[in-house]
């Protein structure tokens, strides 16, 4: 009988533990360290973004701000789409030196596309049609800090494939950077330990 309670009692015990580390890691997704929604006004470009946490420190991301493709066969200048699949991989680094980690501030790499949509352009001189859309298609390597007040800065590097509607494809690099504000709420700045 003493067996079957103390069975029992570690049952309900490990029960406990179980919950109190499901609601220490954030409920939805495992999003322990990355924010749920996150949207950024561009100051420097004028522009905005949106970035969803979707797993354990995965997001994507989406804004619209000026950008310049650059590549082979010119250059194209204006309102840019920009999308990014994110893969955060140094927030348990910077935790450990007790680093802010709120507002996704962290490194990553990213999948990354970007369209640069002819009706939003404001110059180029690629050679072709004049009602040619152009496409960036490759993979990027950010760093992004979001500050106490709110202020964010996002830089990324990379390299991929430029791909023309009506005019010739080429490879090149892709330089972005923003500097703006976080409109949304941000998880604390304490670092969670798992």
């Amino acid at each position: 009988m003493i067996q079957k309670l103390l069975i029992c009692a570690l049952l309900i015990l490990s029960c406990f533990g179980a919950l109190a580390q499901f609601q220490e890691r954030g409920r939805t997704f495992d999003l322990v360290n990355l924010e749920r929604h996150q949207v950024r006004f561009d100051l420097l470009s004028p522009g905005f973004s949106y970035e969803l946490g979707l797993f354990r420190n995965q997001s994507i991301s989406t804004g619209l701000g000026l950008a310049t493709a650059t590549y082979e066969e010119g250059y194209a200048f204006g309102l840019t789409m920009n999308n990014r699949y994110r893969y955060y991989h140094n927030f348990q680094r910077r935790i450990d030196m007790d680093k802010n980690v709120s507002g996704n501030s962290g490194n990553y790499i990213a999948a990354a596309q970007a369209i640069f949509f002819f009706q939003l352009r404001v110059s180029t001189n690629i050679e072709g049609p004049k009602d040619f859309n152009l496409g960036f298609y490759g993979m990027v390597y950010g760093i992004q800090r979001t500050y106490k007040n709110g202020f964010n800065f996002n830089a990324e590097l990379g390299a991929g494939l430029y791909k023309g509607d009506g005019v010739p494809d080429g490879y090149g690099p892709l330089i972005h950077f923003t500097f703006g504000w976080v409109a949304t709420k941000r998880k604390s700045r304490e670092p969670v330990f798992d």
